[in-house]
């Protein structure tokens, strides 16, 4: 008999082999291992794991159709609550939410949540299944700006709840940081994204893409053409830099221009001729998510690759399982280590960079412990590229162009965060264009709220 309290380990690509491949590295499970960790749920009555969910998947409920084998029932179980299991499945940091709340994680390991959200989308998918569309519309019109996880959930919810909806997208391609940020090796784009997409549009969604918010339409002209909410879900795209000497060489990017390039314009194949720098030794200074994937990513496209991070790894902001991915990988970390400048040959390329070791010291705002410089310990890094993946911020463009809309001082639009109602009435917002860069299923959580939310406005407001 299996071990009830271990997880039924998930399959994966040998280290060695996908370091030099862009395939999915983690492989998922199969029926039979699927049931196996199925089995491992306590099925509470109390169940933590449902609260720890920010989009609150009945979770309990589809794990017990995988135990019984209705895998087409589990399915269905997921799409009431969320619109891209396939994706949340794979990039969703489970061990803080729902893992994190099992029960069965007390005395042993967690069940595998994801993986079993995971294994149950990609088995409808084989089998054609998708979301099931409402069979007739409310005749009522709502809007949202831009197609990343907040505004696919957002757009998804309420298609359900019978609203016609169009979503305007600035990129050629929907799907926002899910099709230009996160790489192919972590969430394919044909497989996964690309089919969670029209599951959308299979709810009869419209996308419209090209469409720039703010200069190709405003939010007024969405209202003057017949719709009677917005939900303003364009992300944060604008990436942060330190200021520090040399950042303007040759050879600097942002981590979000870099994904890009290689996610979205497909830079890693050769049968796409997209101008990406393919650089021998890549420093990424960050500890997030987004650092880890440009660093596997550069890896991937043939470079040594060292992250460097100013605190321990105690800290590093990043998923445990990208971390481990990471190493398994080959990359290099410089951690308690800190930028100071980024060295330039006679030319104005890249040759390197200039850091500081850094010791912990008393506690921030944060709570985490500060990182102080130790004074006399700089020392250089060799280097012909620089990748920073510090962090981004909205894009100031539609908050300028929409009269009477609230931001912060950092420039993100200001919410009810139970709500997403903002200033402007009529108008609502959330995912990383309100609260900055956070993680996927946060932004699909606020695009649920507030398509709740302004179902509940529109409704009042015909009533009146």
């Amino acid at each position: 008999m299996a071990d009830m309290m271990k997880k039924v380990p998930v399959r994966e690509q040998d280290p060695k082999v996908r370091a030099a491949n862009f395939e999915e590295v983690c492989l998922g499970y199969n029926e039979e291992e699927a049931v196996a960790e199925a089995e491992r749920c306590l099925n509470c009555k109390n169940p933590k794991c449902v609260t720890g969910c920010p989009v609150s998947i009945d979770i309990p409920g589809f794990i017990s159709e995988i135990k019984e084998k209705n895998f087409e029932k589990a399915y269905e179980v997921l799409s009431l609550s969320t619109s891209l299991p396939a994706v949340c499945g794979r990039v969703c940091p489970q061990e803080s939410q729902c893992e994190g709340k099992c029960i069965r994680g007390i005395a042993g390991e967690a069940v595998s949540i994801g993986k079993l959200e995971r294994f149950a989308a990609d088995w409808a998918k084989s089998q054609g299944i998708g979301p099931k569309k409402p069979e007739k519309t409310n005749g009522h019109k709502a809007a949202v700006i831009g197609s990343g996880p907040a505004g696919l959930t957002c757009a998804g919810e309420l298609a359900k709840m019978g609203y016609e909806v169009t979503i305007f997208e600035a990129l050629h391609k929907a799907g926002g940081v899910l099709s230009y940020g996160i790489p192919q090796f972590r969430l394919p784009k044909d497989t996964v994204v690309d089919p969670e997409v029209q599951n959308v549009i299979s709810l009869g969604v419209e996308i419209k893409t090209n469409m720039i918010a703010g200069r190709s339409v405003t939010v007024d002209e969405l209202f003057d053409d017949g719709f009677e909410a917005v939900f303003i879900g364009s992300g944060a795209g604008l990436p942060m830099f330190m200021g520090i000497p040399g950042e303007n060489a040759n050879g600097v990017f942002s981590a979000n221009e870099y994904l890009t390039r290689v996610n979205l314009m497909k830079a890693y194949r050769d049968d796409y001729d997209t101008p990406v720098i393919r650089g021998k030794k890549v420093v990424v200074v960050g500890g997030g998510n987004v650092a880890m994937d440009a660093a596997r990513t550069a890896l991937r496209l043939g470079a040594e690759t060292y992250i460097v991070y100013r605190r321990s790894e105690k800290e590093l902001p990043a998923r445990a399982e990208e971390v481990e991915h990471a190493k398994e990988e080959g990359i290099n970390f410089r951690l308690l280590t800190n930028p100071v400048e980024i060295l330039q040959d006679e030319n104005g390329w890249v040759s390197g960079i200039r850091v500081i070791r850094m010791e912990l010291g008393e506690p921030d705002a944060s709570g985490r412990r500060r990182p102080v410089e130790v004074p006399g310990s700089e020392f250089e890094i060799e280097a012909d590229t620089v990748i920073m993946a510090l962090g981004t911020t909205p894009n100031p463009m539609i908050s300028e162009s929409t009269p009477g809309l609230e931001i912060n001082r950092k420039k993100c639009i200001v919410t009810d965060e139970a709500t997403g109602r903002t200033s402007r009435e009529g108008v609502f917002a959330g995912g990383d264009a309100a609260t900055g860069s956070a993680t996927v299923i946060l932004a699909m959580g606020a695009g649920k709220a507030a398509a709740a939310a302004m179902d509940e406005y529109i409704r009042n407001k015909n009533q009146a």
